[in-house]
């Protein structure tokens, strides 16, 4: 039998492994962290960027090309020759603060998929703007709050979705800043009362309306944010079925969602929701909060699930 001593080792050892965690920026990073009664701040920023460094980036020939093919619509192009230019300078990979330079460069010119995954690159410096912006602002709240969704948690969604392409647009056919399928779109506009064509599925207010009003409606339907994700990303049919064996925390079921792409989509929308609530709000929160403690069977007494949620 397990002696006192046994279970202080593992106790002991169990510290140690969220420690380790704790100071990583990942949804197991802000879990550990939150475990041992240390929530995550954002990290201190990098000291700004010198003219000199903004311009070394800003004159870069690979930069530049890769700029240039992104403007004349040749993403995949530009997206390589981006990559290859940070991998491969003459001194080898780009150092912390050429990695911020180049993200900012690309900040500054609305590339936000390169921003973020330039900025992500750092390994000493950080900075959280960078790695989690804003864009359309002003509009994201506003829409966000008139439907009744947390803008944070759309802002989470739509970096994971899109990385902020208006004309994003996926191999299965979803389209726009939140992805939407177009019998999805046109399902949430009957239900909202749009009046909708199909050519307006990339228009960034049509997208953000279509795209968070299904948000909400998965979410109210399936009862917590993580299921919610899990449905807009799978369907709605399938986290129904996933949640029908055994209660689990929250974490744990989320790990055993079957399908990889979800099961990571669903960490990475919530833990960015969380950046995002700390950049929107100047605040620590934490990620257990947007968890339930549980995820199993839906209750006797719930409402009954939307057969017709696409």
């Amino acid at each position: 039998a397990p002696t006192a001593g046994d279970a202080e080792r593992l106790r002991a050892d169990a510290f140690q492994l969220l420690d380790e965690l704790s100071g990583q920026y990942h949804f197991y990073g802000k879990l550990a962290a939150e475990a041992l009664e240390r929530p995550h701040a954002l990290p201190p920023s990098a000291a700004p960027l010198t003219d000199a460094e903004r311009e070394r980036a800003a004159t870069n020939p690979g930069l530049q090309r890769a700029l240039r093919l992104i403007e004349l619509g040749l993403r995949s192009e530009g997206v390589r020759e981006w990559n290859w230019t940070l991998n491969f300078t003459s001194a080898g990979r780009m150092g912390d603060r050429e990695l911020l330079a180049a993200a900012q460069l690309a900040c500054d010119r609305q590339v936000w998929d390169r921003c973020i995954n330039t900025s992500e690159r750092t390994q000493a410096e950080f900075n959280f703007e960078q790695r989690f912006p804003m864009p359309f602002r002003r509009e994201v709240v506003l829409k966000a709050r008139e439907l009744g969704v947390d803008p944070a948690v759309v802002y989470g969604l739509i970096r994971q979705e899109s990385r902020f392409i208006l004309d994003a647009r996926s191999h299965v056919g979803a389209s726009g800043l939140m992805q939407l399928m177009p019998a999805t779109a046109r399902w949430t506009a009957r239900q909202i009362g749009l009046n909708y064509q199909p050519s307006m599925i990339n228009d960034r207010d049509v997208n953000l309306t279509l795209g968070m009003s299904y948000l909400k409606l998965v979410v109210d339907d399936q009862g917590s944010l993580a299921l919610g994700a899990a449905a807009y990303n799978a369907g709605p049919g399938r986290p129904r079925r996933w949640r029908e064996g055994p209660v689990l925390e929250a974490p744990i079921w989320i790990e055993n969602i079957p399908f990889n792409e979800t099961r990571d989509y669903v960490k990475k929308v919530l833990s960015n929701a969380t950046y995002y609530d700390a950049l929107m709000n100047n605040r620590v929160p934490r990620l257990r909060d947007r968890l339930e403690p549980t995820i199993g069977p839906r209750a006797p007494n719930a409402p009954v699930s939307r057969a017709d949620l696409p």
